[in-house]
């Protein structure tokens, strides 16, 4: 006869691994403070659990229009970047993370914005499950923000870099490109293994036309929270 403590616990589902890692940021909160909150499914979990302390935060500077939607529907004030000096810390997630903290992000199309506001805080912890964790960035296509009239010239940049580059359309197969919240269009890059994510970044930020890389080494996440079946681990970098 089977003993029913013997038995295996059941596996925690990907929404709960993010529920439970949302929660866990909660810890990096500094009370009294200004904070940013990036975007994503992930971070949609972390808003969630931030409405029941934020009456001890002054507000949050917001990396996307769709948190800041969420943000404001739960009560918490939402600062222009231009408003605030310097933020305590950001909190986001990502597409893929190495164990040095460089990341690939902007699976949500707000991977400028989202760069801006790293920049701006003094800790960058990334909330993610642990099939984000990589041992070498490219397994996911890097997101690039770019102005519309260097499409093609930046394709054609990607393919000698031996990259795949497509222009990234909206989602409900209209065909038509997807605009991010800056009025630009993103290309997907597949096929590229990134050893050197600084010299990546630096190198493909300086191509005209471009306007920010889904490579994030010079703003990389300082602590990661990695949310696996046995609980969350926090990597320090």
């Amino acid at each position: 006869m089977t003993n029913p403590s013997a038995q295996a616990k059941p596996q925690l589902t990907q929404d709960e691994l993010k529920t439970l890692v949302g929660q866990a940021a909660l810890r990096f909160v500094v009370p009294g403070e200004i904070i940013g909150v990036g975007s994503g499914s992930t971070v949609n979990k972390f808003i969630d659990a931030l409405a029941g302390m934020k009456n001890q935060i002054k507000g949050v500077v917001s990396a996307s229009e769709a948190s800041t939607a969420r943000l404001q529907a739960i009560g918490i004030p939402v600062f222009d970047a231009n408003e605030v000096e310097e933020l305590a810390v950001y909190i986001d997630g990502a597409d893929e993370i190495d164990q040095y903290g460089n990341m690939i992000k902007g699976g949500g199309a707000a991977l400028t914005r989202e760069k801006i506001v790293a920049a701006q805080s003094r800790q960058f912890v990334c909330i993610v499950d642990e099939s984000k964790l990589v041992h070498t960035l490219g397994k996911y296509p890097v997101p690039v923000e770019v102005i519309p009239m260097a499409v093609q010239r930046l394709i054609r940049a990607f393919a000698a870099m031996g990259g795949q580059a497509r222009v990234r359309l909206q989602a409900g197969g209209t065909g038509q490109p997807l605009v991010t919240d800056n009025g630009q269009l993103l290309l997907d890059v597949s096929g590229l293994r990134i050893s050197d994510p600084r010299a990546f970044e630096a190198q493909v930020s300086q191509w005209p036309g471009v306007v920010t890389v889904g490579v994030f080494a010079f703003q990389k996440a300082q602590v990661c929270l990695l949310a696996a079946p046995g609980g969350v681990r926090t990597l320090n970098f």
